[in-house]
Order: structure tokens, then C-alpha cells, then sequence
């Protein structure tokens, strides 16, 4: 049976789910360059409507056949691709694993599509759309072009739009050392983004909010 209170958040969002998606790539051109890095970070909503970290699923990826690789790209991102200990797969198994996931949550809290939250997003959500259709994959859960933007929130929320800034002026511990992982660099954004929907939610919180209603 469904508990009730994992229904709070489809009320919230008009029905998506938010999920918080980071990847790491071998350059800027999704339909060129390797896809090295995916992690997907699930958010949820206690029974007062505040937001929270949950379940992280992240995997390394092997490069698709003929992908580009930038050496500055690597740099930035420190991923070795040809490390032995990487415990990389392919792009196909990655996305069938962090969809199902997602599937699995969309069914748990009745939200009927979800949608991909990122820092710039639209480099990540082109990156998960090529995947997809390299791979084959025929059902992606996510809107194809809709997202919610942290960069954007974090500029309205706390004057800030660089990751790193805006986690740190929410009151978020930042490890440069960690940054640019994908599960870091997820992690980090799931929680500037809850910070930023809390901020709004205890203004709301003394007020009767339509997504807590249970009638």
C-alpha cells in the first residue's frame, strides 16, 4: 500500500519528479563526445512538504565506440578512461539501471514523468538524451527538454550561480578536492536544491499548502 505522505511530492511538482543528474564527458558535443560519468540523486518530501537527499545511483561509463575524448576535458574532470580499476559500463547498462530506479520511484510516489534537475542542466539532459538514443533505449522517464536549473535558483535564492558558491552561501560543505565526480558534483546539487525548496517551503510552512492536502 501507499503511504500517503510519498504522494506530497507529485502535488508539489504538478506531477514530475524531481531527479538530480550530473554527468562527467570527454567534451562539450553530446552526439561526439564520451559520456564518462552518471550519477542520479532522488529526492523526497517528509509528511510538512520539506525536501531531502535520498537515494544516489551512480556508475562509470565505457566510452561508445568512436567517441571523442578532449585531453582538456580529462584534465578538468581527472577521469582516466583506460584505468583498470574504473569498473566502467556501457552507456545501455547505465541508463537501464538509473531509469529503472526512476520508474521505480514515478510508480512509489504516483508522478507520472520525471524531470531532470541540474546545475546548467541542459548539458546534462543533451548528454542523457544522446545516451539514450545511441543505446536504443525506448522509454526514457525523463521530459525530453524540460529541467529545473540550480543555477538559475541558486541566483535568485542566494545571489550565487557557480555550484560551488551557491552550496557554500546555503550553509552546504563544499570539498573542492571531491568536485567535478559526478556523485559529488550530484549529491552537492540535490542538496542546494532542497535548500532552496525548504527556504520557500518554511515561508509557506504556518500557510495551508495545496500539495500537503490529503482530501
Amino acid at each position: 500500500m501507499t503511504n500517503p505522505d510519498s504522494l506530497i511530492i507529485s502535488r508539489r511538482f504538478r506531477g514530475f519528479l524531481p531527479v538530480v543528474i550530473d554527468v562527467e564527458t570527454g567534451g562539450f558535443n553530446a552526439q561526439t563526445d564520451a559520456l564518462l560519468e552518471i550519477a542520479a540523486v532522488l529526492i523526497e518530501l517528509d509528511e510538512k512538504g520539506f525536501a531531502h537527499r535520498a537515494r544516489t545511483v551512480a556508475y562509470h561509463v565505457q566510452p561508445f565506440p568512436g567517441a571523442n575524448m578532449d585531453p582538456q576535458a580529462l584534465a578538468f574532470n581527472g577521469i582516466d578512461p583506460d584505468h583498470p580499476f574504473r569498473g566502467a559500463v556501457p552507456e545501455h547498462d547505465a541508463l537501464k539501471e538509473i531509469f529503472s530506479v526512476v520508474r521505480q520511484e514515478m510508480r512509489r510516489t504516483g508522478c507520472h514523468r520525471a524531470i531532470l534537475v541540474g546545475h546548467n542542466p541542459t548539458f546534462d539532459l543533451n548528454f542523457v538524451n544522446a545516451a539514450t538514443e545511441r543505446s536504443g533505449i525506448k522509454r526514457n522517464p525523463f521530459h525530453p527538454f524540460s529541467t529545473f536549473d540550480t543555477a538559475t535558483l541558486g541566483g535568485l535564492a542566494f545571489g550565487q550561480t557557480v555550484l560551488a558558491r551557491a552550496a557554500i552561501a546555503a550553509g552546504l560543505n563544499w570539498n573542492q578536492s571531491e568536485a567535478h565526480s559526478a556523485i559529488h558534483d550530484a549529491e552537492k546539487t540535490a542538496d542546494l536544491f532542497c535548500a532552496i525548496v525548504n527556504l520557500w517551503q518554511q515561508r509557506s510552512v504556518d500557510n495551508v499548502c495545496p500539495w500537503l492536502q490529503t482530501d
